[in-house]
């Protein structure tokens, strides 16, 4: 019996070890903080928006990472805010390694606890990036640079003789009244065109008030605002809209698809920025992660943004010639970085105005 016993015990414990139970920590030693293992291959977790930027780095960016360094790239798509939302509910235990944020929420992240430093001291790569894209100092790297500009469809303006866009104020004009494709203030695009309406017209980042004013013009003119880029884009391709206020990246997509698109940079100026990458605080892979960062604002990675029709963010290197004669940015063309930590503080009290104040005066004077 007792024999019995000993060969069962001996069974089990060839089991048990079979199916990788850990075994215990001896004295003295540390446990690594390497990236995942799956069949051998280091894995880092990385979420940011879906559509152009997902695709540049699943389908180029992160298979010559791993070829590099043998280090396999788990995107996560969603929007910046979900992702904000995701990271700040993990901060206890991390499971995404790298957020990519647009502007106003690495400010909050910042705020949040929830990045560690980004500069040049762990990501060398930094030295090269052209300081106009950087969105919140030794916080993130920015990696997908655009603007956030009017665009117009020529040939609606051509055929109807109306005026080319000059002004943010354009906007709101009734001569393509019911046919515009502007967006909700919650969306990044429809902040910004709140933002730039409030400087046209002599306000500030302390006094929107002009800004919200004539937004309530636009939206007399406008038949509803859009969520998000799924609604906009479809809506400028099918010619239900002749107008709107895109990041220059989806106008380049939709101008090189053939829809007859120009995008213009009023004489107010165009917000620049980027898409840009934290560090998430406490992740366990921490020297994997910085080293995606660098490769990911490299020269290599930048040319693959570039030829996803994002502006380059590397100093002295131009958006690919397929999407110059679009979106393209010549040296007088006048663009501004925001105050990204002002547009934080202030985004909860005017996203109540617009939803109380701007959004109730749609439509009202598309049938004047």
């Amino acid at each position: 019996m007792q024999k019995f016993i000993t060969i069962i015990v001996v069974f089990l414990l060839a089991v048990l070890t079979g199916c990788g139970v850990p075994t215990a920590q001896k004295p003295g030693e540390t446990q690594t903080s390497a990236a995942p293992e799956q069949g051998g291959a280091k894995q880092l977790t990385v979420a940011g928006n879906g559509g152009k930027i997902e695709k540049a780095i699943r389908d180029v960016i992160a298979p010559k990472f791993k070829e590099k360094t043998g280090i396999q790239i788990n995107y996560v798509a969603g929007l910046s805010g979900e992702i904000l939302s995701k990271v700040e509910l993990q901060k206890n235990a991390p499971q995404i390694d790298i957020a990519l944020y647009v502007p106003v929420d690495v400010q909050r992240a910042k705020e949040k606890g929830l990045t560690d430093p980004i500069d040049e001291t762990n990501v060398p790569a930094m030295k090269d990036v052209d300081p106009r894209f950087i969105v919140v100092e030794k916080t993130a790297a920015p990696a997908f640079g655009l603007v956030i500009a009017p665009a117009y469809n020529t040939e609606a303006f051509e055929k109807n003789g109306f005026k080319p866009i000059e002004s943010w104020n354009d906007l709101a004009r009734p001569d393509y009244k019911g046919k515009t494709a502007f967006a909700d203030i919650s969306n990044d695009w429809g902040f910004n065109t709140l933002y730039a309406l409030a400087l046209a017209n002599g306000g500030s980042i302390d006094n929107m008030e002009p800004g919200l004013k004539k937004a309530k013009e636009l939206a007399g003119y406008s038949s509803t605002f859009y969520k998000n880029s799924t609604q906009m884009m479809p809506a400028m391709q099918q010619g239900a809209a002749d107008v709107t206020v895109m990041g220059s990246y989806a106008i380049g997509d939709l101008a090189t698809s053939g829809v007859p698109l120009k995008m213009v940079v009023p004489k107010e100026g165009v917000p620049l920025q980027a898409f840009s990458a934290t560090l998430v605080k406490n992740t366990p892979h921490k020297k994997e992660a910085l080293e995606f960062i660098n490769y990911l604002i490299g020269e290599e990675s930048q040319k693959a943004t570039s030829e996803a029709g994002f502006y380059p963010v590397v100093k002295g290197m131009k958006i690919s010639d397929k999407y110059e004669p679009y979106i393209g940015l010549k040296e007088t063309d006048k663009t501004f970085k925001p105050d990204f930590a002002a547009f934080a503080k202030i985004r909860a009290e005017w996203t109540d105005r617009w939803a109380k104040e701007v959004t109730p005066q749609l439509g009202k004077l598309v049938n004047k």
